[in-house]
This record gives structure tokens, sequence and C-alpha cells, in this order.
């Protein structure tokens, strides 16, 4: 590994780069999903992912339920695999998202659910794979090869294809501008001097992510990343259920990283986040507004649903900062390979 780089810091600075190329090849693929979205008026949206596309499946399943009000549902992919239940999907559309497109289980279960009744799109890096060929609608995510285990520009590049996919099928203008902002917000978010944020994660052993809404998705791929990187042992939970049994664990000097949004959940955040550092939490924000404890800026969309997703650059490099600091690989985690195949 180099002195002063790694294939997944390298990575993620890929990411605007990336995330531009995608929309702009792409719009036939949002204009093609919205007609056929008009034309079937699904009732119930269905997801299957595994690890970090699993995350950027629940960013999809708020954004999705928050502008147009139809419930999202994520289906295990063992439901099909491993336990054969038949599937009823009729007049649904099923969304699978995956890196590599490989694995049995996902796209078992995408066979399921067009069995069942579903229209099927991929949402899938590399293309010609058995989820991708299978697939009645694909949408790539032109993220080209990602060699660190660390899933970075992928995972920034799924929830971007399916930000696009929710602006399309719910005809938000807001969400229209904000997305069309987004690869220059990426670009625009520089880093920053994070030692004060790096300093506290790395002395840390446990701590928790946490958000609400979309900023939720993004602490769950938070607490992967720390978990698979630094080997912190890390917990994501919606800010609202940290008020509840998981604060127990909040002593002085317990971490909490925190992906704080504009919007309306802004207000409740903020007083979740007084209350955990009453308590001795040691806070980390990432926001595109001036948030407390240690905190870190990121560029903004104009839409406050969309501009966590631009927070994880920040993230991204703070996580493999302190992985290097601890003397690990971020590149290559123990027991962990980049490709992933489960039944």
């Amino acid at each position: 590994m180099s002195e002063t780089s790694s294939l997944m810091l390298q990575e993620t600075e890929q990411a605007p780069a990336v995330v531009a190329e995608m929309l702009a090849k792409e719009q036939d693929s949002f204009k093609e999903i919205a007609r056929v979205f008009a034309q079937k008026q699904p009732s119930v949206i269905t997801t299957a992912a595994r690890g970090s596309s699993d995350h950027a499946a629940t960013f999809f399943k708020y954004l999705t339920e928050i502008t147009t009000g139809i419930p999202v549902a994520s289906i295990g992919p063992s439901i099909a695999s491993v336990y054969k239940t038949p599937l009823r999907l009729q007049n649904a559309m099923h969304f699978t998202v995956s890196q590599s497109g490989g694995s049995p289980d996902i796209v078992a279960m995408q066979k399921a659910a067009k069995d069942g009744g579903a229209l099927t799109v991929a949402v899938v890096n590399v293309v010609d794979s058995p989820l991708g060929r299978e697939a009645d609608i694909v949408l790539p995510l032109h993220a080209g090869v990602e060699k660190s285990v660390a899933a970075t520009k992928s995972y920034i590049a799924s929830v971007a294809a399916l930000c696009g996919v929710t602006a399309a099928i719910s005809g938000d203008a807001s969400l229209k501008a904000g997305l069309e902002k987004l690869p220059e917000a990426l670009a625009n978010t520089k880093a920053e001097d994070y030692s004060a944020a790096a300093d506290i994660l790395f002395k840390a052993n446990s701590l928790y992510t946490g958000g609400r809404g979309t900023g939720l998705a993004i602490a769950m791929e938070a607490a992967l990343k720390a978990k698979e990187t630094a080997n912190i042992h890390a917990e994501a939970f919606s800010l609202a259920e940290l008020m509840h049994g998981p604060m127990r664990l909040v002593e002085e000097g317990f971490p909490i990283v925190a992906f704080m949004s504009e919007d309306q959940s802004k207000q409740s955040n903020i007083q979740a986040l007084e209350r955990l550092a009453s308590y001795g939490g040691s806070v980390v924000s990432l926001s595109q507004f001036d948030a407390m404890g240690a905190n870190l800026h990121a560029a903004s969309t104009g839409n406050g649903l969309i501009d966590p997703l631009v927070s994880i650059m920040n993230y991204y490099r703070m996580i493999e900062a302190v992985t290097r600091r601890k003397g690990f690989d971020p590149d290559k985690p123990r027991n962990l390979a980049k490709v992933t195949e489960t039944i």
C-alpha cells in the first residue's frame, strides 16, 4: 500500500466523475423506468441487496417514500434462495442493487420477483452479469473497476442512480434540481482538517452512527465502513431510536457519528445530539451547516434529502485515515473479499 494513498481513497476521489458520467448516460433509462412506473402504478416497490448495496437501497426507500408515499420494502434474498418461497408481487416493481451482479442469492430473488409478477430493475456495475442479463431493465452504474474491498465510488454511484429513479418517477422538481447539482457538490467537497474527528474515532473500540431519513441510510454505510476497514465495532441507528435503549451505553467519551440533514428532521436531530452530548458522548457531525461537536462540512446540492450522500465523501476520507493510522490496510480487510457470493 502507498504511504500517501490507498485504492479506497483514490476510488473515493473518482466518485464525482463517475456520478456525472452515469447521470449523463442513463437519462433514457430513467425515462423508461418512469414510463413503466406510470403504466403499472405499483402500490409497492421491493428491493434486494447485500452490504453497501443494501444501504443504497435503504436510501432509495426513504427518498421514495418521502416523495411519493409509496411503500418500499426490502425482501431478504434468502426468502428465495434458501426458503424457496414463491412471491406475490403482481403489478409491483422490484429493484436489485449490486456491484458485481453475481451473488446467487440476489439473482434468485430477482427471478422469484419476476416469477411473482414484478417488473425487475437491476442497478448494477457489471452489466454482463447474471443479474444484468436476466433483469427486465438494467441501470448501469458506470463506476468502472473497483479494486478496494471497501466499496466507495460504486456505493455513491448506486445511491445517485436510485436518486435518479426517484426523481424520474416522482416528478419532484426540487429533487431533480438537487440531482443535477450532485456531481458538482461531490467535487466541491474537498478534504478538510478532520484531525479532531479522526482522534475521536481512533480511540474508539465501539461507536454509534446515526441520522434520520436518507441520513440513516448513510449512517448504516458509515457503520459498515468502520467495521470492515478500521476494525471498530459500530452500530447504526435512527437518532430517534438512539433516544431509547441504545442510549444506555452512552457515557463519557462514547463516540456518536451523526449525518445531519437540512430537512424536516434537522431540529429533532440537533436536540438528540445535545442530549447525547449531555451524557458525555463525543459527537462527530457531518453536515452542510454548522453543527455541534467535531463538524465536517460538505457542499450542498440544495436538496436536504440528497445532501447526506455528499457527506459520505468526508467520512470515507476520515475513516480511511483512521484505518491507516491504526496500522490496517483499508484495501484488504482481514477475512473479507471484494466479491462475496452467498446463497
